[in-house]
């Protein structure tokens, strides 16, 4: 590899493994900090459009494979690969443009969560952003988006009108659902293993809802089986404007003596409706106030920014922590999964750990499959986010989240494709889509990047 032609056609720093800058280049900027051993033979970091549109021909001429690194969690590190080119799109930072009037947005790749709603809030608009603050644009759209608000809104992925991408041949093009089709279909919800480098997104905004309130609600570990039962059942008949989930985790300073005897787990079930009144988001959250089981203690309603979302949120998946997760979907009632998962709290290693559970409400669920990549819809999401800190720690972690995910997996329905171990469990990859999707991005990836130029999902992960 000439590396003196790549840092002539690139305005961006390019380093490669001599460069003494080069691991803090690869490993500097990734959200989990359990870093596997692998590494590519060199990072470019793009400036612009013409830095991408470079690499690719570089990287083409040179008989290298190319991956992307788009600011998600890379729970699985899919951007590191054993080779290649990586090409990191982290200065890739500007919202470019918002038409208030026309409900429409242009943003680079690595914009925030949190800093599309902060521009937007103000102006009376949102977008079906991600739920943790610091997860940027790009990996969090390919992977389809599991939204704020989900029900009303749709994934992230859905409020995507058109992209602006370098593809295999090294081409910059626009997709929509007019041009390039091909390509938008597969751009929403292919994730990792997406054959082009999308530079800008071109959003269709929403109305900012007037009235988000969320109420709050903690109960004894022991409850909740039947907490998450009772949920399964009223939730066909909630609001599709309220979000709700359960999640079991480490008591707040104030209920730590009543969880003791549980190791300090506890059950809380979180509601927000994104309403336009205060009225109708009390009356949207009233029903759950009904429980068969009197809570540890509640909020009910409480009025609530997108800020204090992120806040909140963000505070379940903290930065710098490693990390092992796995999303799945499923039609099973949450009663029945956390069941499952009760025998193995007492053994958890890390106080760090989250179990979250998203209910979608609503008569409409699972969702119809809409024209796009990303598929698997069910009546409940979510699954074990296994975080801890020391690198001693990582055997004790890693085997507890194994016994966990494999407990859960008779329960599983399918996998989101951004939150899974595609690396070590590969056989999940599929079942991220339904099999009609999954053989039509393969064919696509086919009459697209015929001589592979993109690592596809599977590709130079293993030990070498």
């Amino acid at each position: 590899m000439n590396i003196d032609g790549l840092r002539d056609a690139c305005k961006g720093e390019v380093f490669t493994a001599g460069d003494p800058q080069f691991l803090e280049a690869i490993h500097g900027n990734l959200w989990n900090r359990l870093i596997p051993d692998r590494a590519p033979e060199a990072i470019v970091k793009a400036l612009d459009e013409d830095d991408v549109v470079a690499a690719v021909r570089f990287a083409r001429a040179s008989g290298l494979k190319v991956v992307v690194r788009g600011g998600g969690h890379n729970w699985c590190q899919p951007s590191l690969r054993h080779g290649g080119i990586l090409i990191d799109l982290s200065q890739l930072t500007q919202i470019v443009s918002v038409d208030a009037d026309n409900l429409k947005a242009v943003i680079q790749p690595i914009v925030s969560n949190r800093d599309i709603q902060k521009a937007l809030n103000p102006l009376g608009l949102a977008f079906p952003t991600g739920h943790c603050p610091q997860v940027k644009a790009s990996g969090y759209l390919l992977g389809g988006g599991m939204a704020w608000n989900p029900t009303v809104w749709g994934s992230g992925a859905e409020s995507v009108e058109a992209i602006e991408l370098v593809t295999a041949q090294g081409d910059l093009i626009t997709a929509s659902a007019t041009q390039n089709t091909d390509f938008f279909w597969a751009a929403r919800g292919a994730g990792s293993g997406f054959f082009g480098v999308v530079t800008k997104y071109h959003l269709k905004l929403h109305p900012l809802p007037k009235a988000m309130h969320g109420s709050t609600s903690y109960y004894r570990l022991a409850d909740a089986p039947a907490i998450g039962t009772w949920l399964g059942k009223l939730a066909p008949g909630i609001s599709p404007a309220v979000e709700l989930s359960l999640f079991v985790v480490q008591a707040p300073p104030e209920l730590r003596e009543e969880a003791a005897a549980e190791n300090g787990w506890l059950c809380m079930v979180t509601a927000t409706a994104f309403e336009d009144t205060p009225d109708a988001a009390r009356t949207a959250l009233q029903v759950l106030e009904r429980s068969p089981i009197t809570p540890l203690s509640s909020s009910f309603a409480t009025p609530l920014t997108f800020e204090q979302l992120f806040d909140a949120s963000g505070s379940f998946w903290p930065e710098g922590a490693r990390s092992r997760v796995e999303a799945t979907y499923s039609d099973h009632s949450p009663g029945e999964l956390v069941q499952a998962i009760l025998p193995l709290l007492p053994d958890a290693p890390s106080a760090t750990s989250v179990f979250l559970l998203t209910i979608f409400c609503g008569p409409d669920v699972p969702a119809a499959q809409k024209d796009m990549a990303y598929s698997v819809s069910a009546k409940v999401y979510g699954g074990p986010w296994t975080m801890w800190w020391k690198a001693e720690d990582d055997a004790a972690n890693t085997e507890w989240h194994r016994r966990i995910t494999t407990t859960l997996r008779p329960y599983n329905t399918g996998y989101y494709i951004g939150e899974t171990n595609t690396v070590e469990q590969p056989a999940n990859v599929p079942q991220a889509f339904t099999p009609e999707k999954w053989e039509r991005l393969c064919a696509l990836r086919r009459k697209h990047d015929p001589e592979g130029v993109f690592f596809d999902y599977f590709d130079a992960l293993g030990d070498e």
